[in-house]
Formats: C-alpha cells, sequence, structure tokens
C-alpha cells in the first residue's frame, strides 16, 4: 500500500484518495506519503487528520509528531485539538518546544482554542472540529477557511457510518472540494455504498463527473478521477486465517479463557457493555485468573494508568503476558497496538469483529507463530446459533446488557456470515463479509427479527432526516444557508445523554479531586468521568449548592454549572444509595 501510494497517478485539482486495507497493515504510512506528495503538488499548504475519538487522535498525534517535520522546509506549527488535549504529555513536549529547534512547535494562541487548531500547520483532533464546519455554527466559517488550505486526512472512517454522521462527512467532503482542498480516507471496514456516496459527494463539490466503481478488489487504493490500485503483493509476515467459533454461553467464554491463561497464553474478552464486562472480571477473579479490566467508565485519571498498564503487558514490546488476561469493551477496537494470544468477544457487527481480529496475532514479527502458546489464531464469538431465531430476543439470552448495543437485524447477519464462512482471512474475504451484512444483497433476516429491522430502518431515516435539516444548505449560499448557533445545539454526533460526574474525596479533612496530581486545572479533567444522564435519573446525587463545594464552582461559567456534576466518593466507594466507584472497577450502578 505504501508503494502503492507513492507511485500510484495522483490528478490535477481537487482530490479524494481512499486507502482500503486490514488493521496494522501501515495505512498511516501510506497516508502520509500521499500527504506529501499532495502537498508537493500544491494541492494543500497543511493537513489536518480527523479521528473518531480524543483517544485515537492522541495516538495519531504520537505517531506525527516525529514524522511531519519531514513535510516542511521550516519547523511546521503542529497542534491537537479536543476537550482533553492539555493533559497530553506529547501535546505539552510540544507547546514546550522553542522555535528555532527544528521541531514541531505550537504557540499559546494556537493551543488557545480548538478551532485554531484548523489553522496551523498541522492539526490533528477528533472529526467533530472538521464537521461543526459544515454546521451552521458560530466560527463554521473560519473552520471552513482554515481547512480550505488543508489536505483533509479521515482516518477510521467506517466509524463514521452511521445515518447521521455519514451525511454530516458527505457534506463536509462537498464544501472541502468545492474550496479546491483535497482529502485522504483511511478506513479497514467501508461499505462499498458508502464509499460511493463519500466520492460521490466529492465529485460534486469538485465539479467532476463521477461514475460508480463498485470494485470488490481489497486492499485498494482508489483516487478519484485518476488512477486506483487493486492488485497489491502478499506480505512476508501474516497470521494465516483467523478460524470463528461459536460459544454459546458466557459460561463457555470463562472455561475457554481459564484453560489458555492456564497455558500461559495471553487473552482477551472484548464485551459489548460495560457492565457485561465488570461481571466478566470478577468471575474470572473469582476463578483465580490474573484479570485486568478496561472500559470508558473510568476517570481519565485511571483509565490512563490502566492503559499504561495494558501497553507494557500486551503491546508491541509488552513483557510479563504470560497467562494475564484483559478484559474490556469497545475501546480495545482503536487506539491500542495490543497483540494477544487467545480472544473471545461478544457478537457484534461484522466491522466491529473485523477491528477486534486486528489485535489478534497482531505482531508476527516479535512473535511468531512458533512462539505463541496456541497453534493458531481463533476469534470466539459468544452467540446465540443463528439458525434458530424464536422471536426478537434473540440476543438477550446470551449477551444481557450486551445485546442492546447495535440492532439486531446487523449482529445475525453477521453471526450467519461468520457461521458461513467459518473464518476471516485477511484480507482475501474482507470484503465479502462486511458485504454480506451491510451491502444491497445481504440476505433477509428470519421472519421474528423484521420488526426489530424495520423500527432500526426507521430510526436511521430519522438520523438522516435530522442530518439534512441540521447541516448548513451549501446550495442557498453563506448568508442564507448558514447560521450562527451555539454548538450544543446542533451536535456533530446522536447518542445517548450523558452526564459528566467530578469526582472528588476527602483526604486529611480536606475537599480533594480524585486524580491526585500536582496542578488543580489538571486533577479537575482528569477526576471526570461520563455517565448515562437515564441511569443517573432517580439517583440521590449530592447537592451542588452545598457549601463544601462553593470554593470549587465559585469561579465556573454557567455551562460548566449546568453540565457537570459533584461527587463525593467514601472510603468505600460510595457515592449514593445506587452508585459508587472503584479504581479497579470504574463507576459501578446498582
Amino acid at each position: 500500500m505504501q508503494l502503492a501510494a507513492r507511485d500510484v497517478t495522483l490528478p490535477d485539482g481537487p482530490t479524494l484518495a481512499i486507502i482500503e486495507d486490514e488493521t496494522g497493515a501501515g495505512k498511516t504510512e501510506a497516508a502520509l506519503i500521499l500527504l506529501q506528495r499532495m502537498l508537493c503538488a500544491g494541492k494543500g499548504q497543511g493537513a489536518y487528520f480527523a479521528l473518531p475519538t480524543m483517544a485515537t487522535a492522541d495516538a495519531m498525534f504520537r505517531r506525527a509528531k516525529g514524522v511531519v517535520r519531514g513535510l516542511f522546509q521550516s519547523e511546521p506549527s503542529l497542534t491537537l485539538a479536543h476537550g482533553r488535549a492539555g493533559l497530553s504529555a506529547d501535546f505539552r513536549d510540544v507547546r514546550n518546544t522553542a522555535p528555532g529547534s527544528d521541531a514541531p512547535v505550537c504557540g499559546d494562541w494556537l493551543a488557545a482554542s480548538r478551532r485554531r487548531a484548523l489553522l496551523a500547520d498541522i492539526g490533528i483532533g477528533t472529526i467533530d472540529q472538521a464537521l461543526l464546519a459544515v454546521l451552521p455554527t458560530r466560527f463554521s466559517t473560519l473552520r471552513n477557511w482554515g481547512l480550505s488550505r488543508k489536505v483533509l486526512l479521515v482516518d477510521e472512517a467506517h466509524e463514521l457510518g452511521e445515518p447521521y454522521m455519514a451525511h454530516e462527512l458527505a457534506e463536509l467532503l462537498r464544501l472541502h472540494a468545492m474550496q479546491g482542498g483535497s482529502a485522504i480516507l483511511l478506513t479497514a471496514t467501508l461499505p462499498l455504498e458508502l464509499r460511493a456516496r463519500l466520492s460521490q459527494a466529492f465529485a460534486k463539490g469538485a465539479c467532476q463527473p463521477f461514475a460508480r466503481d463498485d470494485d470488490l478488489a481489497y486492499p485498494s487504493l482508489s483516487v478519484l478521477g485518476g488512477a486506483s490500485v487493486r492488485r497489491f503483493a502478499k506480505p512476508a509476515l501474516t497470521k494465516g486465517p483467523v478460524d470463528v467459533q461459536r460459544l454459546a454461553e458466557s459460561a463457555a467464554a470463562l472455561n475457554l479463557i481459564a484453560k489458555h491463561a492456564g497455558a500461559g497464553a495471553a487473552c482477551v474478552w472484548v464485551r459489548n457493555a460495560v457492565d457485561d464486562a465488570i461481571a466478566a472480571v470478577t468471575a474470572l477473579r473469582n476463578r483465580g485468573i490474573a484479570a485486568d479490566l478496561l472500559h470508558a467508565r473510568y476517570t481519565l485519571f485511571d483509565r490512563k494508568r490502566i492503559e499504561a498498564q495494558m501497553m507494557a503487558q500486551f503491546g508491541r514490546d509488552g513483557t510479563d503476558r504470560a497467562g494475564r488476561v484483559l478484559v474490556g469493551t469497545q475501546v480495545l477496537e482503536s487506539s491500542l497496538d495490543l497483540d494477544f494470544d487467545v480472544m473471545v468477544s461478544d457478537l457484534a457487527p461484522v466491522a466491529s469483529l473485523i477491528q477486534r481480529a486486528g489485535r489478534l496475532w497482531r505482531h508476527m514479527d516479535l512473535r511468531p507463530a512458533a512462539s505463541r502458546p496456541v497453534h493458531a489464531p481463533v476469534l470466539s464469538i459468544v452467540s446465540p446459533d443463528p439458525g434458530t431465531v424464536v422471536d426478537d430476543r434473540w440476543l438477550h439470552g446470551v449477551l444481557d446488557a450486551g445485546a442492546w448495543v447495535y440492532p439486531v437485524a446487523q449482529q445475525w447477519r453477521t453471526a450467519q456470515a461468520l457461521q458461513d464462512a467459518g473464518e476471516i482471512r485477511a484480507p482475501d474475504n474482507l470484503r465479502a463479509l462486511i458485504e454480506a451484512v451491510h451491502g444491497p444483497d445481504a440476505r433477509s433476516v428470519p421472519p421474528a427479527l423484521e420488526r426489530a429491522e424495520l423500527d432500526a430502518e426507521g430510526d436511521d431515516c430519522a438520523r438522516r432526516a435530522r442530518a439534512r435539516h441540521a447541516t448548513i444548505q451549501i446550495d442557498e449560499g453563506y448568508r442564507d444557508g448558514g447560521a450562527g448557533f451555539d454548538d450544543v445545539e446542533y451536535p456533530t454526533r446522536l447518542g445517548q445523554e450523558t452526564r459528566t460526574l467530578l469526582l472528588l474525596r476527602h483526604l486529611g479533612g480536606r475537599l480533594h479531586f480524585w486524580a491526585d496530581v500536582e496542578y488543580p486545572d489538571e486533577a479537575a479533567a482528569l477526576s471526570e468521568v461520563s455517565a448515562s444522564a437515564r441511569r443517573l435519573v432517580g439517583l440521590d446525587l449530592p447537592d451542588q449548592d452545598a457549601p463544601e463545594f462553593a470554593a470549587i464552582t465559585k469561579e465556573w461559567p454557567d455551562w460548566r454549572k449546568a453540565t457537570v456534576t459533584m461527587c463525593v466518593v467514601g472510603d468505600d466507594g460510595r457515592i449514593c444509595q445506587g452508585l459508587a466507584y472503584d479504581a479497579d472497577l470504574g463507576l459501578l450502578f446498582g
């Protein structure tokens, strides 16, 4: 892929390149090669790297800060743009770099606002900062102007496939092309329908002819209006096909992990819901198995601590991994470069399972097959039988809380496709698996699931309609098509409402932030945890007007007072009846 990025012909004018390859295949390096060529061809004066999450943005910043200097003749400005950028040690290093040191720099003015990242030579942040350019919000014009000078790189583009964000991305690509901008999309599991839609939107903005290309080849480097590369040499190092086996219940997963951990394998179980992950790690520990836990319901302080520990054990250069087990949720699908010998996963849509399987037998150069404690890579999936569907609660007897996370029709098609294939053979059958679930010829669901699928399709239609209403009306021009509303009125993402809890504790008779760090502003940010607003309803949370909170909130703006709830964690972990926090297990309900 990197050779193809070096050699492929780039057309004149705005250019869209789409890199499709499996997890860990070097897509980022290929994109950097294309970026350098586009910059040299005058297609931009800089770049913005757009990532799906803050964690993936931090990981990209860590990788890019040592590379981007080579894109410019003089030291470039480099900044990180998301709500927790100030907590990144790598970003602090760049901010502390003195001009003239022949390394990327970031001045105070650029670092003072997330939107200003679009004005730096190289900006790295969440996709939200770019999507706000197509919403009728304040500073959308500034964002558009900043992006117009950039090559836009969207990593993990398949993560934006839900209807609301997919429409936003299509409009962003159209507007970016209208202003002469170029873009690079990176993905492992992009359905052909979405690839065509995004390509068509860019072509419309660039006033270029568009002919849909449904070539099933994978890997693929597609250059809109130019040459495409669809044939690649086989990689020298490969883990081979990943066999897929079904586990009919969670108890079977516990037994399998106990068996392999006892034989010295590094094991992981990826669960769909945090409560299920907590239950699984508790059950494993009750069996005497050394198991760790990672999910998104920790304070940032504890999550960073646990991630560092897991990278030290299960990362590329990890040690002391034999017989260890990690139980996690979707946070394991991206950003963390982990490598396991044995993997169990709850049933999830095929794109998620392919991402998860990318962490199985990952670093074959360091841990070849002969050194692994198991003879072959196997993905064991906790799933009901797709051939036996009695009612629309087909998943619920097996997956508990995790049964509610994804649309059941996607889940059933995934289970059926993997049962038919029997293996994930990257890269050979990845496209076929993706299209079997998301393509136009996907098989019909059993009659018992038809109503659930219709309900999901109705929700998707509602999201698309909301997206069309929310985005700026490009064809109506700036004055009539845009507006200057507050960001909170036009969100970049839809989802369950969450609330931020700021955790505190009593130490030495005084109230302290949960995170034990030197600087108060940093301690406050590291002590926050997000929770479902729905699950907090009815809980007797602390009175926010209590005198002990006054010293903390006196300088807060109104928006922060309205969105953050302070909670004191007792010595026993209790916050209130029905809610507790544990540094090892995270936020606990019930």
